[in-house]
């Protein structure tokens, strides 16, 4: 007899196996919008935190996630500092300390000065009490709020950041790092010496736990473990929106390029001076809850190895993540009160199983610090964006949207290009006298030259001969010895890059200067830092005005991308370091046209593109002076010279040989002789 088979409808439903499972479920979860998933995954996060006193009722092990969560918080804020703004700070424990001695001594009996009716208004307010002093006579007891010294705290490390950071933050690189580990060893010392104030080596006692409610926190780990996880989403709350405003395109832009970010108008020292200000502040109230839930402080809490501890989470976690280095604080914080402690009885077990003397005493715990270097060399070698990048991996791009659309003609409209107004005649830039020399080199000497308004002037001349160093000292980046630069009417030498921008004088780079590790978008709206207003409280706030400003430069962003066809604005979300380099000089000179310039200085535009797209460029680049820009241009191209160029002025050995228009600097023979050849001329 034939078997049956069962039709489909008959057959019985078979249970699905898990990866069927998975790869059904996958679909739904890729139809959910991004910001919709994280956002469900904060939740779940913040669910999980919550619950986990109520769930796991051990109070050493909720007293260790607190610990955790106090060196998460130094970690977002090292992170303000290292990640986002690229300044090695080797003594970032010092501000802890401050954070913690502020509130020790303001909520203990170490400082008890004689009574007076100076206290009398503090006394009002409950911060101090009145006490009979052992000696005779009433004495002040300090019993200010926890609450109150959070903020306190942190505005005192902030302004203890500001004074170390002022003189020192000049100081790049290794310097720095040098700096600020000498500051981080000051500071304990400092308190090791200064009994009446941290009582010295013995430490502070009887710090008052905090109060909520007439409710005192005493030695339970619960209430501080709450405390630390309000701190910890306030300060990711805080990094988040601080990274995604115009403060942190501004941090980001001069931990990629330092000159570059000048030249986009970001002030360095004062944004340096932020960020420590900022990263010194969380470490400050991180301070004051620590000692809060100790009840003590003592110096050696605070050496060099704390600092050392918390850049390791930052690597671990990833440079620059906001989530990555709250997950590396977490979860080396736990290996090193949970998992350390328990392998290391289990290493005790098996020596006396086996009978070895050296793993029956062996203590991991206290080799952390070994095992933190060893956990640092390893993510330097393997994985140096760290468990949860900064930057997230971008599709690649369809056929379609790589497939390049070459723009003849030059721009159709330019209505994101809007110069400011000026005369129509006259001299737009016009200097004089240059001289500038690096030791016993002169770069140029002597140097003159008169821009008009709404006019191109192209620079020429071999290697070496001052054209990029004219652009540099008219731009800020190089101080002349003497001459004047005069822009508008107004006298610019002097004046640091960031307000020359400022003056409507914006550049591009021989060699290209993108911010690498900042998108094509991120890059260009760098370039409209000296035309938004929003600061640091607008960006925390988030105000309707901030948040308006933030999407018209957005939109802003998009159309000047748009402006170069699909070149560049399907990579908008793509990484600089990821463009070819056609596409980075188009991305640079998109980021110099942002800051609405009135002056454009444009160094060798078309360096390293083919004929096509050379003469797509110098179609666009007519288009911008079309529109009222002035543009000033350094090229080797001749024949883009000559489509372009009102006036040529020819350099050779820092001065200046020829001037004129170019069928006249063609045929001068200095220009010849120096620079085209006897047998050369313009095409």
């Amino acid at each position: 007899m034939a078997e049956l088979e069962e039709s489909p409808a008959s057959a019985p439903a078979r249970p699905m196996s898990g990866s069927r499972l998975r790869v059904a479920t996958l679909p739904l979860v890729a139809r959910i919008p991004p910001r919709v998933r994280s956002r469900l995954a904060v939740g779940l996060l913040a669910l999980a935190a919550l619950l986990f006193p109520l769930l796991h009722a051990n109070d050493a092990d909720i007293d260790s996630a607190a610990n955790a969560l106090a060196f998460a918080a130094l970690a977002l804020g090292l992170n303000i500092v290292v990640g986002f703004a690229g300044l090695l700070d080797l003594g970032y424990a010092a501000f802890f300390a401050i954070g913690a001695y502020a509130y020790g001594a303001a909520a203990s009996f170490q400082l008890q000065p004689e009574w007076s009716s100076f206290w009398e208004p503090f006394h009002w307010l409950d911060l101090v009490a009145r006490l009979p002093g052992p000696a005779g006579g009433d004495v002040v007891h300090f019993q200010v709020s926890f609450w109150l010294m959070l903020p306190i705290s942190a505005a005192l490390a902030a302004l203890f950041g500001v004074l170390f950071g002022a003189p020192t933050l000049r100081l790049k690189g290794d310097y720095l790092a040098i700096v600020t580990l000498g500051f981080g060893e000051i500071v304990p010392i400092v308190a090791r010496n200064m009994p009446a104030v941290t009582n010295g080596a013995m430490g502070l006692n009887g710090v008052a736990a905090p109060q909520l409610f007439g409710y005192s926190f005493g030695i339970s780990a619960t209430p501080y473990y709450y405390v630390g996880v309000g701190l910890v989403a306030l300060l990711i709350v805080t990094s988040l929106r601080l990274k995604e405003s115009r403060i942190g395109r501004a941090w980001m832009a001069i931990r990629e390029d330092e000159i570059a970010a000048a030249a986009m108008g970001v002030n360095r020292v004062r944004y340096k001076l932020l960020a420590f200000a900022i990263g010194a502040a969380f470490a400050g109230a991180t301070g004051t809850f620590y000692v809060a839930k100790l009840q003590t402080a003592t110096p050696e809490m605070f050496m060099f190895p704390v600092s050392v501890m918390v850049l390791v989470m930052i690597v671990f976690g990833g440079i620059g993540s906001v989530w990555g280095v709250v997950v590396g604080a977490l979860l080396l914080q736990m290996l090193q009160s949970w998992f350390l402690e328990d392998l290391s009885q289990w290493l005790h077990g098996l020596g006396r199983l086996i009978d070895v003397a050296w793993l029956r005493h062996v203590e991991l715990a206290s080799s952390i610090e070994l095992i933190f270097g060893v956990i640092l060399v390893v993510m330097m070698l393997y994985r140096r964006q760290g468990l949860i990048p900064a930057t997230r991996p971008m599709p690649a791009l369809s056929l379609d949207q790589q497939a390049a659309q070459i723009q003849r003609g030059g721009f159709a409209t330019l209505p994101v290009i809007s110069p400011q107004p000026s005369p129509e005649t006259g001299s737009l830039l016009a200097i004089s006298g240059l001289t500038v020399s690096f030791g016993g080199l002169v770069a140029l000497r002597e140097v003159g030259l008169v821009v008009p308004r709404h006019g191109v002037v192209a620079v020429i001349g071999p290697n070496g001969s001052g054209k990029s160093t004219l652009f540099n000292a008219v731009t800020g980046l190089v101080t002349p010895d003497r001459g004047s630069v005069v822009m508008a009417g107004r006298e610019i030498v002097g004046l640091p890059p960031h307000r020359v921008l400022e003056c409507g004088i914006a550049r591009t780079f021989q060699n290209l200067r993108l911010f690498p590790n900042l998108t094509v978008l991120e890059n260009v709206m760098i370039g409209m830092h000296a035309r938004l207003a929003s600061g640091a409280a607008g960006a925390l706030l988030r105000l309707p005005r901030t948040r308006r400003e933030e999407e018209e430069a957005r939109e802003r962003a998009l159309a000047i991308l748009a402006l170069f066809g699909n070149r560049l604005v399907p990579r908008a979300e793509h990484l600089a370091s990821s463009l070819s380099y056609a596409n980075r000089r188009r991305t640079e000179i998109a980021r110099a046209l942002a800051s609405n310039p009135t002056l454009l200085l444009l160094d060798e535009p078309t360096a390293g593109m083919n004929p096509a797209e050379t003469l797509e460029l110098a179609e666009q680049i007519k288009s911008l002076n079309n529109s009222g820009l002035t543009i000033v241009l350094i090229e080797h191209k001749l024949d883009v010279v000559v489509s372009l160029a009102d006036q040529v002025v020819v350099l050779d050995h820092g001065e200046k040989i020829a001037e004129g228009r170019p069928e006249t600097v063609r045929n001068d023979e200095e220009v010849i002789r120096a620079y085209l050849g006897r047998s050369a001329a313009f095409a």
